[in-house]
């Protein structure tokens, strides 16, 4: 297998623990072979208090950045909530906050940019904001643009990679949409996050998510892991909720098409790896984030046993499209031992 054809494997470790602790996080995910991990929610002192990784004190940072060095894990990206805010300061009958844009670059993304910097991230994902909810979100892009730009200016500054990720009920709700947003933004540090499961659970079949995986092709910068198992029972209105979040599956058995996508994104990997790498990364990475006991606005759950059915899954599907993979070996323990 060529090496440029080679991926990296990655998981948001809070789905993998049971009470969030950093050494929870980083041991069931050293254990099951992974190298990189993206942190979100963490308690890294072990008190019981956890906290989203923007939100961590430098003490803390710098405490967790020590873990890393333990366990031989890296940070892929910050799983920031950036973008998961309303566009407009509009009552529309959701929860979603609305936050002035010269605070919330001030605020959350000054914060968020400080955790990758203290936890030597490269990778930033985040979201496209709300439109108002019920109408359609095609008419909001233009507004959206602007904004997007702004953040992914900033991280530019710091040669930190601006992913948006694919999710339902947002303005960049499917491939077509984050495409018109990444084309019209049109940064190298700009990029869009690929996920199946955020397709599928609005009720799209194998063929609709690799169309919308098409769209999105050309601006990929990295992938999320996550499949659904459609619910017939459910119709689709329009909005993801939360009855919809818990039909979440391996990657191998699920309706978002990951035979097919992986198999057409093998022959992507070369270009992308030249992409990322640009930016100091070490190649392309796709990154579980299964929810298969359950999902939310703002993360999910796996527990680690999920997770090691999520990785399984993965890896065998990975052997099966011919895409090789980097997970520890005995090379990597002798070195850590010093040998």
């Amino acid at each position: 297998m060529s090496h440029n054809t080679t991926i990296y494997l990655s998981a948001f470790a809070d789905e993998a623990a049971n009470r969030k602790t950093a050494v929870e996080q980083l041991s069931v995910l050293s254990a099951l072979g992974l190298k990189y991990y993206s942190p979100r929610f963490i308690d890294v002192t072990g008190s019981g208090t956890v906290k989203h990784v923007v939100e961590l004190s430098d003490g803390e940072l710098a405490q967790l950045a020590e873990l890393h060095k333990e366990y031989g894990m890296s940070v892929t990206s910050i799983g920031s909530r950036i973008g998961k805010i309303k566009l407009l300061n509009q009552e529309d009958g959701s929860h979603n906050k609305f936050i002035p844009f010269d605070e919330y670059m001030a605020g959350e993304v000054a914060s968020t940019i400080r955790a990758a910097k203290a936890l030597g991230a490269k990778l930033i994902r985040g979201f496209s904001f709300y439109q108002p909810k019920g109408e359609a979100p095609d008419g909001y892009v233009d507004q959206a643009v602007p904004l997007v730009a702004k953040i992914a200016e900033e991280f530019g500054k710091h040669g930190i990679v601006y992913g948006l990720e694919v999710e339902a009920n947002l303005i960049g709700q499917n491939g077509k949409m984050l495409a018109e947003l990444a084309s019209k933004i049109d940064r190298d540090n700009l990029v869009v996050i690929f996920d199946g499961g955020n397709l599928s659970s609005q009720n799209m079949d194998p063929v609709q998510c690799f169309k919308e995986y098409e769209a999105m092709r050309p601006y990929i910068g990295w992938i999320h892991i996550k499949d659904y198992s459609i619910d017939p029972a459910l119709e689709w209105k329009g909005h993801v909720d939360e009855e919809r979040l818990k039909n979440f599956v391996p990657a191998n058995i699920g309706d978002s098409g990951h035979e097919l996508i992986l198999r057409d994104f093998r022959e992507q990997i070369p270009a992308v790896t030249a992409r990322m790498q640009k930016f100091g990364l070490p190649g392309t990475f796709l990154e579980l984030e299964p929810h298969l006991k359950g999902g939310g606005q703002f993360g999910g759950f796996s527990g680690p046993d999920g997770m090691g059915v999520a990785v399984r899954s993965l890896c065998s599907l990975l052997d099966y499209v011919g895409i090789d993979y980097n997970l520890r070996t005995m090379a990597d323990i002798k070195a850590a031992r010093g040998f």
